[in-house]
């Protein structure tokens, strides 16, 4: 009897360790379960959260071939035309439509009349200057939606390697539709861009009237949200 009174106290402690120790392993592998749980719902939010904010964002392309890019000037003869390489691209930070950058880059040398002496003339230095400036670029800075489908877009307007601040009015002809266009006009004064000289026997007026049309399609993402 003596001896079962001496052994229980320490069969008791022993019980009480044991558990104790039992207790500190599952603590410990709950801790690396939840660590481990942690990790796995930071990558997922990494990896999946931006493919849902750019399915969030309207992807609009713009089709050259169906576009067009063209420019006319008041003259004693006929000086219109066209450009036929370009590129351009419509980019939105959110579904509001106001947050759309408009970027046009136009070959300068691409430029198209009808007649060789014409285009030679308006590629050399005293218009285009293709030689030392190859592009004209426009970059949207700010738009301002005027009605219900017109818009009023400020730029840096870059020919000759001089650059200043235009505005093209744009009108759209479509909302929530996956395919569209945007038709706008840009006027400047050429002699802003150091375009001072004239041609021999043709009266030439200093202002400039540019008419683009942009072909897009959605390609991703929801349509934008035009203001009421």
């Amino acid at each position: 009897m003596d001896r079962l009174q001496h052994r229980l106290p320490g069969n008791i402690s022993e019980t009480i360790a044991s558990r104790k120790r039992e207790a500190c392993v599952r603590s410990h592998i709950e801790r690396q379960v939840h660590r481990l749980l942690a990790f796995v719902i930071c990558m997922t939010a990494f990896f999946v959260s931006p493919r849902i904010a750019c399915a969030q964002v309207p992807t609009y392309d713009v089709t050259p071939e169906e576009s067009s890019i063209k420019f006319g000037v008041d003259s004693s003869v006929s000086i219109k035309g066209n450009f036929e390489k370009w590129n351009a691209s419509i980019k939105f930070s959110s579904r509001d439509v106001r947050t759309a950058v408009l970027d046009i880059e136009i070959q300068a040398d691409s430029v198209s009349t009808g007649s060789h002496i014409k285009d030679n003339k308006l590629k050399g230095k005293d218009f285009f200057n293709v030689k030392e400036s190859p592009t004209i670029t426009f970059k949207s800075t700010k738009i301002v939606q005027t009605g219900p489908s017109t818009f009023d877009i400020e730029g840096n307007f870059t020919i000759r390697g001089v650059t200043k601040t235009e505005k093209l009015t744009l009108t759209s002809d479509s909302k929530g539709t996956p395919t569209g266009s945007l038709d706008g006009i840009m006027a400047f004064d050429r002699k802003d861009y150091g375009m001072t000289s004239g041609i021999p026997f043709i009266k030439i007026a200093n202002r400039v009237e540019v008419n683009v049309r942009l072909k897009w399609r959605r390609v991703s993402g929801p349509p934008p949200e035009f203001q009421q």
